[in-house]
């Protein structure tokens, strides 16, 4: 029974989401007779960052009251036991150019659901319920905690009983970088019973929920999610782009994988990931439609796993890949990988086939097909190599001049400069080729010759994708199979003369699918990576990547109608109206015309700031102060730096460009996440002193040389919630060993060590120790340390000065503000 259907009757739940988009009325999707609004509840209580009380007490007790009330109701098929976990632990990750964690005292909130007598066996089902700093957090990830509430409720007063138990992890540390996960599966002794679980995550502010990730291996889980979600979406095609690291996230999937060794489902919302970690993260954001889905899939998959037989054994079944994708969001094809790579050559055999048969004529039956058919591929090789740096030059001209992300809240401008100028590039290629190369052949002739062209193309890209063991070649594998079929029963129609209508009209009906697929596709990309390009550090030019990614769509799009540039009597007009489109939005866009970011109410598109007010103290090696300023360091989370921020704040410019300190680990900033490789243009803008209620407090316990000639120290830090500790060794010396992660350091890029902390309520000091093998003395001592104290929740978290500049911002900004003090020691 689905979701809604047993929502609808009456129930201890009502969850609420957002304003129905065509019939812009609110819409209540679960009545009952108590009215536990899930979502808008825990969004009422405001950011829930770890460590808060916020987070620690209010979002749990509510939890715990909310599970009290559906243990109450459940049938007496189930046992319902609850289990508040606070775990301590350590690890390292290398997301982010890798960096070691440390949590201590943060909070789980543990249910598992199972029969009456017990189970063996056991599905996880994991949400966070903290929020970064400054968000409500609504898509991210209060919403999959409501649908999670909703669904063990379902599941509790079911009176169908379960072969096996569900786990609910509502984990209270996640946005630290994936902490309370890895404190559940590496320390719960429930843990043990998990064979598979789900993970419900947001990368933007609901839409379909898409399948992701799975595995590692483990084709029964595709299987699983295939045969019980009712509203199936899901891409292998996304999952191989998100473990390749081109995008810079990263979800609990990782530490189930990683450190549980259990195979999963990643699932996320991934509709307007503009507001994705803002303010603007709000429960009336989030479509009561995309709630319903999200129910009505999770529960489904959760009871059908519950129930499963495979279940108990699946490391019988972990081998194999699985190929899956959905056809335009109504149903999941999906089969094992070996049989993809069965396709994907018997569709190269045949397309080698047709090929080789025009190759292996002989000459006078076929002219100079052979040599035409390979000096046109170095046609459109070269048409593809000047469209991408035609595309590129404009790209960078125009970051150059300060009109990067110019399309950012007019997507449509992107098309209209890059994807134009792609086209008419590729157009004037062959146009030209014609005009003074095949000046002597007929059209027919070269509109076979190109098609050819296009199909021997694809099948390479095939061949590679599908040796390199990528699932994604079913793409490749379209792209070739519809266009052959199509020149089969196009053949006679082609040659024969008057037929030009009939034959474009089954030309197009069999290129239908390979374009309306590849079109979705690049719709879902574009849906993603857009939002991203507006989050990506100061270092990564946003018109580069995206006029990148539209040359190459325009490439792919554009390969099976080359050859229509040979059969039309002209390319004229096409190439005018290409060409007059680019100029004119060129011009608009060097003109200021398109601002990137938008305050609407009903689609805000905001830029991203952070600012901190910190004060900084360096010590030298005798322990004296040598150093001490205070100021608001504020980094700007896109290309455009603070060119758009100048003219409304003027001391915000160019004069107040923070300077890196040399001598320092990660510049002497106190960076939050080692993200200082792609964000290297800050500004500091001095500000009186901060003193925190709550300050920092960082000494040396004890320096010890060991047997084996290192030395060790080991220090002691209390403080804040969130604290970062940097570490650099000196000329001579290594860092060997510590007491953190597996005990093996691990460096973030450039060198330094970065370790990131964060504490629940009622944390002991944090000790620890590091050792450090001297291989030559120097007078400068042989490691410099620093820590960081953030403070993020609470009245510590503002500063009058730090209000005042934060009122100052334009309100198509979201500034994220804090205080924060960095303490520096060398030893």
């Amino acid at each position: 029974m689905g979701i809604g259907s047993i929502w609808e009757r009456g129930g201890s739940g009502k969850l609420k989401g957002g304003t129905h988009r065509r019939h812009n009325k609110q819409m209540e999707l679960y009545k009952g007779f108590f009215t536990g609004d899930y979502l808008e509840h825990i969004t009422s209580i405001g950011p829930r960052t770890t460590g808060s009380p916020e987070n620690e007490i209010l979002t749990v007790h509510y939890l715990l009251e909310q599970i009290k009330l559906i243990e109450v109701q459940s049938s007496s098929l189930h046992r319902i036991s609850v289990d508040v976990q606070r775990p301590t632990g350590s690890f390292s990750i290398d997301f982010l150019g890798g960096f070691t964690s440390y949590y201590d005292n943060i909070t789980n909130v543990v249910v598992k659901l199972e029969p009456r007598d017990g189970a063996q066996h056991a599905v996880l089902a994991n949400c966070h319920f903290d929020s970064v700093a400054n968000s409500p957090g609504a898509s991210d990830d209060a919403v999959s905690c409501s649908v999670m509430l909703e669904v063990l409720r379902v599941l509790s007063t079911s009176s169908e009983a379960l072969r096996h138990a569900v786990i609910f992890l509502f984990n209270g540390a996640e946005e630290n970088v994936l902490q309370a996960s890895h404190g559940f599966i590496t320390q719960h002794p429930w843990a043990s019973l998990i064979r598979a679980f789900i993970n419900l995550e947001a990368a933007g502010v609901g839409g379909k929920e898409l399948v992701f990730q799975t595995g590692p291996e483990n084709p029964w889980l595709v299987q699983a999610y295939v045969s019980a979600a009712k509203h199936p979406f899901a891409s292998v095609v996304a999952q191989e782009v998100f473990q390749s690291g081109i995008i810079p996230s990263d979800t609990d999937f990782r530490i189930y994988r990683d450190f549980g060794n259990i195979p999963g489902i990643d699932l996320a919302f991934i509709e307007n990931g503009y507001i994705y970690h803002t303010k603007y993260d709000t429960a009336d954001r989030i479509l009561t439609d995309s709630i319903q889905r999200a129910g009505d899939n999770i529960l489904a998959v959760l009871k059908y796993l519950a129930t499963s037989d495979v279940l108990p054994s699946s490391s019988k079944y972990r081998h194999g890949h699985m190929v899956f994708f959905d056809v335009l969001g109504l149903f999941v094809i999906a089969y094992p990988s070996r049989v993809g790579s069965i396709i994907n050559y018997m569709v190269v055999t045949a397309a080698v086939l047709y090929l080789g048969k025009k190759w292996l004529r002989p000459k006078q039956k076929t002219g100079n097909y052979t040599k035409d058919f390979f000096c046109g591929l170095g046609i459109t090789l070269v048409s593809w190599f000047t469209s991408l740096v035609t595309v590129l030059i404009i790209a960078v001209f125009v970051s150059l001049i300060g009109r990067s992300l110019s399309w950012y809240n007019h997507f449509y401008v992107s098309v209209c400069l890059y994807g134009t100028a792609a086209a008419a590039k590729i157009i004037l290629i062959h146009t030209l080729a014609k005009r003074f190369y095949y000046m002597n052949a007929s059209d027919r002739y070269l509109g076979e010759v190109f098609f050819d062209i296009s199909l021997f193309v694809h099948c390479v890209s095939l061949t590679a994708l599908t040796s390199q063991g990528l699932c994604s070649a079913f793409i490749s594998a379209v792209w070739v199979a519809f266009p052959l079929l199509t020149k089969f029963c196009t053949r006679k129609d082609f040659k024969q003369h008057g037929a030009q209508g009939k034959f474009i009209a089954l030309y197009l009906s069999g290129m239908f699918v390979p374009y309306l697929y590849a079109l979705y596709l690049i719709w879902a990309v574009f849906e993603m990576f857009t939002p991203i390009l507006g989050r990506s550090g100061t270092e990564i030019p946003p018109d580069v990547v995206l006029a990148s990614i539209l040359a190459g769509c325009t490439m792919i799009l554009s390969s099976y109608f080359i050859n229509f540039i040979y059969l039309a009597r002209s390319t004229k007009r096409t190439m005018l109206s290409l060409t007059l489109v680019c100029v004119v939005t060129f011009l608009l866009v060097c003109s200021g015309a398109f601002f990137p970011y938008s305050s609407h109410p009903a689609s805000p598109k905001p830029k991203r700031v952070f600012l901190q007010h910190m004060t900084r103290t360096f010590h030298d090696l005798d322990g004296n102060v040598v150093k001490r300023d205070s100021g608001i360091w504020i980094n700007g989370f896109d290309y455009t730096g603070m060119s758009h921020i100048t003219p409304h704040i003027p001391e915000i410019n160019e004069s107040i460009r923070a300077h890196c300190e040399e001598n320092a680990p990660l510049c002497g900033f106190p960076w939050y996440l080692p993200v200082h490789f792609l964000i290297r243009k800050n500004w500091y803008l001095p500000a009186p002193e901060v003193s925190p209620g709550n300050p920092a407090h960082f000494r040396l316990v004890s320096k010890e040389q060991t047997p084996w000639d290192s030395i060790k120290l080991t220090f002691e830090a209390t403080g804040p919630s969130h604290m970062s500790f940097y570490i650099r060794t000196h000329e001579g010396s290594t860092l060997s060993q510590w007491s953190l992660g597996n005990g093996t350091p691990v460096t973030s890029k450039g060198g330094d060590y970065f370790v990131f902390y964060s504490h629940g309520l009622q944390a002991s000091a944090w000790r620890f120790w590091i050792e450090v093998q001297v291989l030559e003395e120097r007078p400068e001592g042989m490691v410099t340390v620093a820590i960081a104290a953030h403070h993020l929740s609470g009245e510590e978290k503002r500063s009058s000065q730090l209000d005042a500049l934060k009122d100052r911002f334009p309100d198509w900004t979201f500034p994220s503000a804090w205080v924060c003090t960095y303490s520096l020691f060398v030893f």
